[in-house]
């Protein structure tokens, strides 16, 4: 045997060890499993909607209703007082989690709308949203031990990893008893919509990635940039659902008559201010996080490239993403930007993450494109 036939016999070994053909097979096959699941989901979310609608005498005697605090602890009773020799009936107050502010409203039941069927429905479809997680969590991990490596080489393994955690942040609020199942439909809607385009348009064979993005700052700063990403996404949602409530609430203040469409699907969603509230915590508790993300990356840039910051395309829109937040939240702590205005600055802060994202990687080359829009970037919101 030559000394070129024995290496190339030793190339072909080394790329078959570093690929793993059965485990990426594996993994489509649980990717599509996971997008089934979440459809059977999203069709549980639907008709946790439909079967909650109520009549508005009952979703009126909800309101009027606290709701009990605990399981062990019931709603109190009408209480009596005595004035003098007359006995007066006090009605219960109605609960109310919004913050103080002109417009006191109590937070909506639920998708369920507070009917028994339908949350029944609502649990079956968190119940099949926490299986297409874990269905589609192993994808995501076979994917990587396929190549051995992470798995977000290119935008096909971010996109799935993506959905994945944005599921998980879902899932972990649900963990701790967070007031978030109205999130449930118009998250699955989303994430089947980014798989499938994922699978079609995006999809790309698993490999090996190129020297100079084979660097423990891999692990660090994109697993940052998919937690940030995922976080303000859910941020996003809440905020469009805000705007939709608060122009709902503002219609009923002036004297207004909604639709019954939307007074069925407003009247069950939290109050404007409790979404502007969860909207405004949610992307002020990731923020520091995604400034970190600017900064690993700059490091890992000073690593592989000789220089911290060259004003490349992705580092360009992720410091602009950064500032748009920063205003954002600078905004919001301040009462004149709070409420509407505070809210399109957010809209606007995240189109930029999804123009870094998407943008940036299909439409503009850089430092940040090793290929075409399979490895568009790496690090689909950092560098």
């Amino acid at each position: 045997m030559t000394l070129a036939a024995a290496t190339d016999l030793v190339t072909a070994t080394s790329l078959a060890a570093a690929k793993n053909e059965n485990l990426a097979e594996i993994s489509n096959v649980l990717i599509y499993s996971a997008m089934a699941v979440y459809t059977l989901a999203f069709f549980a979310y639907i008709a946790e909607w439909i079967f909650g609608s109520r009549s508005k005498v009952a979703r009126t005697a909800a309101a009027l209703t606290p709701r009990a605090q605990s399981a062990k602890k019931a709603a109190p009773a009408v209480t009596v007082k005595q004035e003098g020799g007359t006995a007066v009936l006090e009605r219960p107050k109605v609960v109310v989690r919004a913050v103080a502010g002109a417009r006191d409203v109590p937070d909506g039941p639920g998708a369920h709308g507070g009917d028994a069927q339908g949350d029944l429905y609502g649990r079956i479809a968190v119940s099949l949203t926490v299986l297409a997680f874990l269905v589609e969590f192993g994808g995501v991990l076979t994917r990587a031990l396929s190549v051995q490596r992470a798995p977000w080489g290119n935008m096909y393994e971010f996109n799935i990893t993506f959905t994945t955690v944005v599921v998980g942040v879902y899932v972990l609020l649900l963990a701790l008893k967070k007031n978030v199942r109205w999130l449930g439909l118009f998250l699955t809607t989303t994430v089947l919509l980014d798989l499938g385009l994922a699978v079609t348009v995006l999809y790309t064979e698993s490999d090996q990635l190129v020297p100079a993005l084979d660097s423990y700052w891999l692990y660090i700063h994109v697993s940052t940039a998919i937690l940030c990403g995922a976080v303000f996404y859910v941020g996003a949602v809440g905020t469009v659902l805000y705007l939709f409530k608060d122009t709902y609430e503002s219609k009923l203040a002036r004297g207004g008559r909604p639709g019954n469409f939307a007074t069925s699907v407003m009247e069950r969603l939290p109050a404007s201010a409790s979404l502007d509230k969860f909207s405004y915590r949610v992307n002020a508790a990731v923020f520091p996080l995604w400034t970190f993300t600017i900064i690993a990356g700059a490091i890992w840039a000073g690593d592989a490239w000789g220089r911290y910051w060259g004003w490349d395309p992705k580092e360009t829109w992720s410091f602009i993403t950064w500032v748009a937040y920063a205003g954002y939240l600078h905004a919001r702590a301040t009462a004149g930007w709070k409420g509407r205005k505070a809210a399109y600055l957010a809209l606007l802060a995240f189109g930029c993450w999804l123009f870094n994202y998407y943008g940036v990687n299909i439409f503009v080359s850089g430092k940040h494109s090793y290929a075409d829009v399979g490895l568009g970037a790496l690090t689909a919101v950092g560098f």
